[in-house]
């Protein structure tokens, strides 16, 4: 089967017109500029601040607006419909994640310009910011899967969002607990240590595991989600 760019642009219609009607979502969007604004106003804001809000920007709308399309489309029952139609499941994953995608690119976005963060190499962390919205989307995905409803995918969110949003609180778990450093390895630890590590003056073969593990995450939950996708086909 051929990659039809129409089917993805019109599921991507779709969910646009889903999500400009759902207010309770389309709010959610402000939280991480807001912030921003305030942490601008914060004398002594560093990297650890600045990644901490980019991080919430990336969980609330890569993964929440990601996990409340899906979820809207299980509880009006129409996700079944989108299964057996004649888009391919890549189409059906592109289409499903672009909105999420784009919104994701112009909330960092802006939430970067309102903290007044310059990274020292842009790149860099261009690469390292897309990886990373692209596993939240995944994130977003599984849990849509996951969930019946807008209101539970807004619930199983919620410890999601602290899990990657406060990277500083589980650094001090692992400092004090050895058995814990396997999570040094989670994206948004690995993100913000590129970030550090980029604000030091290295370049990309120094940055370059960090690039790495991201990317793994990156391929590794989409993986994840394609294969509960397919089982939800033959289960529903």
């Amino acid at each position: 089967m051929t990659f039809s760019m129409k089917r993805v642009l019109a599921i991507l219609k779709k969910d646009y017109k889903d999500i400009s009607r759902n207010l309770y979502i389309t709010t959610t969007l402000i939280l991480p500029p807001v912030m921003a604004l305030l942490v601008n106003r914060t004398e002594g804001a560093g990297i650890d601040m600045y990644y901490m809000l980019i991080s919430m920007a990336l969980v609330l709308v890569g993964a929440y607006i990601q996990a409340s399309l899906i979820a809207e489309e299980k509880e009006k029952n129409t996700l079944r419909g989108l299964m057996l139609s004649p888009a391919s499941t890549f189409e059906i994953f592109a289409g499903k994640s672009l909105l999420s995608l784009l919104g994701t690119i112009a909330i960092v976005t802006l939430t970067i310009k309102l903290t007044d963060y310059r990274p020292q190499n842009i790149p860099i962390i261009i690469v390292a910011l897309l990886l990373s919205a692209i596993f939240y989307l995944g994130i977003g995905t599984l849990i849509g899967l996951f969930t019946k409803s807008v209101i539970e995918a807004s619930v199983v969110i919620l410890p999601v969002v602290f899990l990657f949003s406060f990277g500083s609180f589980i650094t001090t778990l692992i400092e004090k607990y050895a058995f814990l450093s396997f999570a040094e390895y989670l994206p948004n630890l690995q993100l913000v240590e590129l970030a550090k590590r980029v604000e030091n003056g290295d370049g990309i073969s120094e940055v370059a595991v960090h690039l790495g593990v991201l990317l793994i995450w990156a391929i590794a939950i989409h993986l994840v989600a394609v294969l509960v996708y397919k089982k939800r086909m033959v289960d529903d």
